[in-house]
């Protein structure tokens, strides 16, 4: 069985609480991603994708020098490195996200992404299935 650790990514960037919208943008364009973990001391403590910046940022009119901590999500769904990319496969569609972070002991240890799954041939049929249904809750929103 293939595990998350497999097929995840380790080289993750995020923000600390100290951050703001602008740099959390910034680091986004940059890295070429979407989201971003929030880390305190190694701890995962929220994540903060484009859309939060875009509709809690920005459409409520507050300035790109607005705390990460005012527009992530804190309610995180997470997997640890051992799960099955099964698991992350259903939960990705489950849920309606296409990044989970992995952690353990509470300490961020990585991403996976639909992706990563997808470009995982064990699990290509599984990625397909969430991205469909993902992608149908984006058409309906």
């Amino acid at each position: 069985m293939q595990t998350v650790r497999d097929v995840m990514s380790t080289d993750v960037q995020y923000c600390t609480p100290l951050d703001n919208l602008y740099e959390a943008a910034v680091k986004m364009r940059d890295f070429n991603v979407g989201a971003i973990p929030i880390v305190d001391d190694g701890r995962l403590v929220g994540m903060i994708t484009d859309r939060d910046i875009v509709v809690r940022g920005m459409a409520e009119k507050r300035p790109g020098s607005t705390a990460v901590t005012e527009v992530m999500s804190r309610d995180l769904v997470t997997l640890s490195p051992d799960d099955s990319v099964q698991k992350a496969a259903d939960m990705m569609a489950r849920h309606q996200i296409r990044r989970l972070p992995v952690v353990e002991n509470g300490r961020l240890v990585g991403i996976i992404s639909l992706g990563d799954l997808a470009t995982n041939r064990y699990s290509d049929e599984r990625a397909g299935r969430a991205l469909s249904e993902i992608s149908e809750q984006d058409a309906i929103h």
